[in-house]
Order: structure tokens, then C-alpha cells, then sequence
């Protein structure tokens, strides 16, 4: 059986889920919201499955997930050629004596973690944005391959080191972070060191819900997890509550130099995070561009 797939109704689809509405999707394309339904729903004619839940935002089922990598894979192979062959032509029907007009941007969505992107991984990708339109999408680094699953994205910096089916897996190296506070938290909840005891009553400063690395550390400690806890979901402003003395926090030595007087729980209060990039098997040259930045930023910047 062979499927005879329309390039417009895939990137139909790919609006629409990567806009969240058919209106938004609708205004990406330069068509009616009337245009974009009507495309998914041939499209789905033609597959013979539901391809979007049509909820806000609208959801891909698992049939729509793998059109919708597909449809990622041939807008970047296009965006790709268009761009080779601009380089490489010129406009053919540009005024000669006007500025050649420059190649459109590809499109990159990626999956990367909070740390990482406050950190390392913009200046990584500075150096591209000329070819590049990036969509990064913030997710905890457990949860980033769960993007890459979806199709929503065509590579991601994830804890994961297995492969997600159809994607390569290369160690980038680990983020280290370390159990610190400031000096005053110190001397008002550790006058003894930090003991299990007093571990369990401290406040903690933790990123979200999903947060496991303060967990981790009281674990190690033999400590309960019951101690009052604050949330605060920014890299940067994270470092800043316990910089204020919020409480204590596992702060990644990347941006410790933000906070000098922040000072170790206890010697070994030290956790590795090992991070991988994980890509989509496809080669295209803005992909493998882009994987050689992220490694080689990885090798001067994670252990």
C-alpha cells in the first residue's frame, strides 16, 4: 500500500500543532482557518485515521504523531535544498544590480533542558541563527525524549541515553550540581553540619514538581523529603531564591560564579547529571550543523 500525501496538507498539520489552534495555523500559512481544516481533514481522509484530538491546544493522536515527524522531516529537507540552492544560484529572478535576497531560515525545533538553556546552550547556537530559526521548547531533561516521541521535535539534549526509535544517542557529557546555601542558612539550620535530621526540617528550593535532584540528595542522606519547600521554575531566579536564602538547593557548578557566596552542604553533596544528544536518524545539513555546535559547546562546558 503506498499513500499519496499532499506537501500542503502535512504542513497543515504541523501548523496546527505547533500553533496550537487552526486560527494561529491558519495566520502562519497566509489561509483561512477554513483552509487549514479542510486540508487536515482530506489528509485524514486519505490515512483513514483521526490525526488531531481538536481540543485547546489541539493534540495529535498517536497516527498524527507520526505524520507529524514526517512533516517536520520534509519541511527541513525543503527548507534545506531551498537554502543550498539560493547559496549556490542566486535569485534567478532578482534585478542584478539588487542585494541577492537572503535564503529563508530553516526550521529547528529542539528539546532542552532548563539548566542547559541558561547556561550553555545558547551561545552554542548564536552562531547559526543566520541559516536557522530554532524553537526550543523547555523541558526537564527526563522528559525532553518524550518530545522526540511525540515528533513534536528533531533532537533534544535529554537524560535519556537509550535511542528513541528512529534517533541516534551521543553522550554529551554531565552538569554537576551541588547541595549549597548561604552562609546565614547555614548557621540558622546546619550549626551541626548537614545531618539527616536537620535536613528534614530545612527548606529546599526546588525548580518544579518533577524536580528529583534535592530529592536525590536527601535520599543519599537518609533524610525525609518533608522539610517546607519553595518552587521556582527559572533557572536564574531559582539560583537567586537560594542565593536569598530561601533555602537550600542543588545549584549547577555552571552558575555558581553567579553566586559566590554560596556555600556547600557537605563534601559529598555532589550530583552528576549525564545529558545526551538524541536526533532524528535523517541527515540534513542544518541538523548535522547544528549537532556539531551542541557537542562541541558540550566538550568545553559539561565534564
Amino acid at each position: 500500500m503506498s499513500l499519496d500525501l499532499d506537501l500542503a496538507q502535512l504542513s497543515a498539520l504541523r501548523a496546527a500543532v505547533s500553533e496550537g489552534t487552526f486560527d494561529a495555523a491558519a495566520r502562519s500559512l497566509h489561509v483561512t482557518p477554513s483552509a487549514v481544516s479542510q486540508r487536515i481533514k482530506a489528509l485524514e481522509a486519505t490515512v483513514g485515521r483521526v490525526l488531531l484530538q481538536r481540543s485547546r491546544p489541539v493534540v495529535p493522536t498517536e497516527s498524527g504523531r507520526a505524520l507529524l515527524s514526517l512533516a517536520h522531516q520534509i519541511e527541513v529537507l525543503s527548507a534545506d535544498l531551498v537554502h543550498t540552492l539560493n547559496l549556490e544560484s542566486g535569485d534567478d529572478s532578482a534585478d542584478p544590480a539588487s542585494p541577492p535576497r537572503p535564503a529563508p531560515r530553516i526550521p529547528m525545533p529542539l528539546a532542552v533542558n532548563a539548566d542547559s538553556l541558561a547556561t550553555w546552550i545558547l551561545p552554542a547556537l548564536a552562531g547559526l541563527t543566520d541559516r536557522i530559526a530554532f524553537e526550543l521548547h523547555r523541558e526537564d531533561q527526563a522528559h525532553t525524549a518524550s518530545l522526540l516521541r511525540e515528533g513534536t521535535v528533531m533532537a533534544a539534549i535529554t537524560g535519556e541515553s537509550a535511542p528513541v526509535q528512529g534517533c541516534s544517542s551521543t553522550l554529551l557529557g554531565a552538569m554537576r550540581y551541588r547541595a549549597v546555601a548561604t552562609p546565614g542558612f547555614m548557621a540558622e539550620w546546619f550549626p551541626s553540619g548537614a545531618t539527616a535530621e536537620a535536613l528534614g526540617r530545612a527548606p529546599v528550593v526546588v525548580f518544579d514538581r518533577r524536580d528529583d535532584l534535592q530529592d536525590a540528595f536527601l535520599r543519599s542522606k537518609g533524610a525525609p523529603a518533608d522539610a517546607p519547600r519553595h518552587l521556582v521554575p527559572s533557572s536564574s531566579d531559582f539560583v537567586r531564591a537560594v542565593g536569598l536564602g530561601f533555602g537550600w538547593g542543588m545549584v549547577p557548578d555552571l552558575q555558581r560564579d553567579g553566586a559566590p557566596e554560596l556555600v556547600e552542604l557537605a563534601a559529598d553533596g555532589i550530583i552528576d547529571v549525564p545529558l545526551h544528544w538524541q536526533q532524528w536518524q535523517l541527515r540534513t545539513p542544518s541538523l548535522e550543523l547544528v549537532a556539531a555546535a551542541v557537542k562541541h559547546a558540550a566538550a568545553g562546558s559539561l565534564r
